[in-house]
């Protein structure tokens, strides 16, 4: 049986850099168990690439992924200019189609200064301001944010990986976690081929399925995951440059995981519109109808004898969702949603679909879903569960936070502060 200090599930963008920062400041044996052949195979490489500036986010009630977002900027810019990795400068431009969204990104301006970006980094536009900067997009107002970047989130996390191995963790791919058995003294993690690993302390950060896990041990029993894919179509080149910049549209259900349709410059050189949200059966049903059979019915049957079955009776989100099927089936349906702000675009601007990725909210016992991180914990455990958009962004700084939680009260100790981001200062700014 291979014995670790810390055993961290999930090889994805958090995962991984915990596990740089662990290794890079401790001394503690590390390892980190990923179920594919390689890191960033789900969420972590399966997204829009954008660095998000948290203008959106309500400082108040999501603080700290807000301030970890503000700080992870410059560490993501610094790895993708040693990695050679795409670094797009493009911005960004959330778009108002009416005065009450217009409300919505003066609410914007006035988070975006509480969460510490510069006021030279906001601007906000009105219709004719808009159409100077981009003349194929038509809106009632718009908030510019010149600091948003598309980058590639895989290329990121390989690159890390590569650097925590260098650190010393041990990365074990292609074995899944079926069984974790937790006592007093430690946590042994049953894997599929059969093997163990032993650990003092595990950190669970497996993504859409860290629920399942934190329940292997009892935790979370009152949450339900539930997914919901969201898929992509790509522009041809010849229309891929009728707006230049990152477009998001004011989420008009801020409620519920729905995202509003956007206009997205990839990395990668391409451009595509979504996403759509379609009701999947597991975290991993990037294509196909809904998934799999067994696991549509193991689903159904959580989601109607759990927290879950209480939307089942919300008219809205029962209205979202078929709305979102129905732009599932259909690109033409997609495509007018965007038309709504670029309405030069046309369904015969896009022959192909794009990647498709999952997010997977969770539902609280009153029927409502989380809108924060949820860090749950035992004695030898820490779980984070809910740890969506725009998690890739923060994640270095958050991991950071962390660690230094796991170095208060004793779990590490920190030997070695030689670290290719600025450690101390990262943790002087998160709240």
């Amino acid at each position: 049986m291979a014995k670790f200090n810390i055993a961290i599930i999930g090889g994805g963008i958090l995962g991984t850099a915990i596990s740089y920062w662990l290794s890079a400041l401790s001394d503690v044996r590390v390892c980190v168990l990923e179920k594919e052949i390689s890191v960033a195979a789900h969420a972590s490489g399966r997204n829009t690439g954008v660095v998000h500036s948290p203008f959106y986010l309500d400082p108040q009630k999501k603080k700290k992924i807000a301030a970890a977002s503000l700080i992870s900027h410059s560490m993501w810019k610094k790895l993708a200019s040693n990695g050679n990795i795409p670094w797009n400068e493009c911005g960004t431009l959330e778009v108002a189609l009416d005065e009450a969204q217009h409300k919505s990104l003066e609410k914007y301006v006035r988070w975006g200064q509480q969460n510490g970006i510069p006021d030279s980094e906001l601007k906000l536009l009105d219709a004719s301001g808009v159409s100077t900067m981009e003349p194929n997009v038509k809106c009632h107002s718009g908030l510019y944010c010149t600091r948003d970047v598309s980058t590639d989130f895989g290329a990121l996390t390989y690159e890390l990986c590569k650097i925590s191995e260098d650190a010393g963790t041990k990365f074990v791919f292609g074995k899944a976690a079926t069984k974790i058995t937790a006592s007093a003294d430690n946590v042994v993690i049953s894997l599929s081929d059969q093997s163990n690993i032993e650990c003092d302390f595990m950190i669970n950060c497996a993504g859409g399925h860290s629920l399942d896990i934190a329940k292997k041990i009892g935790l979370g029993i009152s949450y339900t995951a539930l997914h919901f894919r969201g898929e992509y179509w790509v522009a041809d080149k010849q229309h891929a440059n009728l707006v230049n910049t990152n477009v998001y549209s004011v989420a008009k259900f801020p409620n519920f995981p729905f995202l509003d349709p956007h206009w997205i410059k990839k990395a990668n050189g391409q451009t595509e519109i979504g996403p759509n949200a379609v009701p999947v059966s597991d975290a991993e049903a990037y294509s196909g109808y809904i998934g799999s059979v067994p696991k549509t019915l193991s689903k159904l049957k959580e989601i109607l004898s759990g927290n879950a079955a209480k939307l089942l009776v919300n008219q809205e989100f029962l209205s979202l969702v078929s709305k979102e099927w129905r732009s599932s089936l259909s690109k033409s349906a997609m495509v007018n949603r965007v038309k709504e702000f670029i309405p030069a675009i046309s369904p015969s601007h896009f022959t192909k679909k794009g990647t498709a990725g999952i997010r997977s909210p969770i539902v609280a016992n009153d029927g409502k879903f989380v809108s924060e991180i949820l860090e749950l914990e035992s004695e030898n455990s820490l779980h984070i569960i809910n740890y969506n958009s725009p998690g890739a962004t923060g994640a270095p700084a958050y991991a950071a936070s962390l660690v230094d939680r796991m170095q208060q009260k004793g779990l590490i100790k920190i030997t070695s502060k030689n670290t290719m981001w600025d450690y101390s200062k990262i943790i002087e700014n998160m709240p």
